[in-house]
């Protein structure tokens, strides 16, 4: 892990990615400059549990576009931890790995729709210990900060807010728009376009049989 040498401040973003877009991109730097992180990095999930019984693009797939999308950008990285981990991704593991790298301050950058979740992620309670949440507040997913412990005890102290404009992009519609033929180059960063143009992902003539995950 390399790029972490010298990062006193990580911010780590993960997610399917499935494709990365616009939306991602703004929440890393939106959360890069609220908590003066020294580095987001974005961790694409090798076979992300919470969406079993789905298609997903395998994660070869999904790790390069996100590549693609941040090359060049300052602050950015990629890990493919989850994608080289056997077994499903489980966003704790991946914290607890960070740690054990001697990486100690790190904020974990989700909306604020994730918290309404976050108590069916694996070990939530330790999720928290081991690192600060960086919360994009999203005005569909208002949370009341009274009702906050009763999602996951002690997650009220465990929040950074970051305020960011609003972008409503769905990764369902864009696959449905790219399937479709639709032009995305509003929402799909271009590089990462470009690597889907040139593997025909999404595309009415993928074959859901081979969008399986990693």
């Amino acid at each position: 892990m390399g790029e972490l040498r010298g990062r006193r401040r990580l911010g780590v973003l993960g997610g399917t990615f499935d494709p990365i877009h616009q939306a991602h991109l703004a929440m890393a730097r939106a959360a890069r400059t609220a908590q003066a992180l020294d580095l987001v990095l974005f961790v694409p999930a090798g076979d992300p549990w919470r969406k079993r019984g789905r298609p997903v693009t395998p994660a070869r797939h999904r790790l390069a576009m996100v590549r693609a999308a941040v090359a060049g950008e300052e602050g950015f990285a990629v890990s493919d931890m989850e994608v080289r981990r056997e077994g499903p991704s489980y966003t704790v593991e991946t914290l607890a790995t960070l740690h054990e790298h001697g990486q100690q301050q790190i904020w974990l950058i989700v909306g604020s729709d994730t918290l309404f979740d976050l108590a069916h992620w694996r070990e939530p309670q330790r999720l928290l210990q081991l690192a600060r949440l960086a919360v994009i507040a999203r005005p569909d997913y208002a949370v009341e900060p009274g009702r906050l412990d009763t999602l996951v005890p002690g997650l009220a102290a465990a929040i950074d807010w970051v305020e960011m404009a609003p972008i409503g992009i769905s990764a369902t519609t864009l696959r449905d728009q790219l399937g479709a033929g639709e032009d995305v180059g509003y929402a799909v960063p271009a590089a990462a376009l470009a690597y889907i143009r040139s593997h025909h992902l999404y595309g009415a003539e993928s074959s859901l049989a081979g969008r399986s995950g990693a």
